[in-house]
């Protein structure tokens, strides 16, 4: 139990961080496949006798690539090759581990999770994880901060958007394998947005809203591990239905009070270069941390650089 309550607290930490970048970028879709195709390495690793977790690892790290690829190359059709790469993922997986000889591994500790069983050796990874994302974030805040609210201003100032896409996929994918530890892997993707997405209601800031997401993460998952103890539930889902409580009573509230958002009918500025891009452009303009990147990125700006 100790070691559960220490992963789950672990896993929460790095669910708020990357989950904020992952819902402010909007790109929850690309980590629901990440987390499916990941199934395809468990398979392949099952069936070459190597770790589980070593296959998953390597699995999602290439294919968060190639859907990395994809989403810039096919904006369009990116949705449609991310589907595909995501079920091609999870067919994989299913198909090599029926061939695996002598299988007797229960494969429903990696769809689900069990976060009971994992080992002290996942708890230094899962630290070491938490350590270089703390370091690449802090690191390069301001331009993520830049490249999450306007993505065309950080091409025009030098920023370089395309690297930090790629670099922030291999944490997402790396995380992945840590997270389908606690709750599986059908489930990441809950655990990494809905503690971000109500966050970000009662936040101003990017950092302000990892420091939350990441605290209403751990809420959810000690609340979730004691239930599921106590009624002898599984613990993954248990922790996931704790969350999604969370985020109805968080709609509720917004209701009650009056607080609903506008995501259509914002106001648009006049100038291009300065336009919202995402919806939660918003949400990082109220804190000052846009503003004040814009007036660094102007005095860095190439005169005359045209806008894609």
């Amino acid at each position: 139990m100790r070691n559960a309550v220490a992963a789950g607290l672990l896993v929460s930490l790095i669910c708020g961080v990357l989950g904020t970048l992952v819902v402010v970028n909007r790109i929850v879709f690309i980590s629901g496949g990440i987390a499916h195709a990941a199934y395809g390495g468990i398979g392949l690793a099952l069936y070459l006798g190597a770790s589980p977790a070593l296959g998953a690892t390597l699995f999602s790290v290439a294919i968060s690539m190639v859907m990395g690829v994809a989403s810039i190359r096919s904006k369009e059709r990116a949705d449609t090759m991310i589907g595909v790469m995501w079920a091609l993922g999870m067919a994989l997986g299913i198909i090599f581990s029926e061939l695996t000889p002598g299988y007797n591994v229960d494969l429903m500790s990696y769809l689900f999770g069990s976060i009971l069983s994992v080992p002290g050796s996942d708890l230094w990874y899962m630290l070491c994880l938490n350590l270089v994302v703390l370091v690449f974030v802090f690191y390069f805040y301001k331009e993520l901060v830049a490249m999450s609210y306007d993505e065309e201003f950080s091409f025009v100032v030098g920023i370089p958007v395309r690297a930090l896409y790629f670099v922030l996929l291999g944490l997402i994918s790396l995380s992945v394998v840590m997270i389908i530890r606690v709750v599986g892997l059908i489930l990441v993707i809950a655990l990494l947005t809905i503690p971000p997405f109500i966050a970000e209601k009662y936040t101003s800031s990017l950092s302000k809203m990892m420091v939350l997401g990441s605290l209403l993460s751990m809420v959810f998952t000690l609340v979730g591990l004691l239930v599921s103890y106590q009624l002898n539930l599984a613990s993954g889902a248990t922790i996931i239905m704790v969350a999604g409580l969370g985020f109805f009573v968080s709609l509720a509230i917004d209701a009650m009070a009056g607080k609903r958002r506008q995501t259509t009918d914002r106001r648009r500025p006049t100038t291009k270069s300065l336009e919202l891009r995402a919806k939660s452009l918003e949400h990082g303009a109220k804190s000052g941390e846009y503003r004040e990147l814009r007036a660094e990125g102007e005095e860095r700006r190439v005169p005359k650089a045209p806008l894609r």
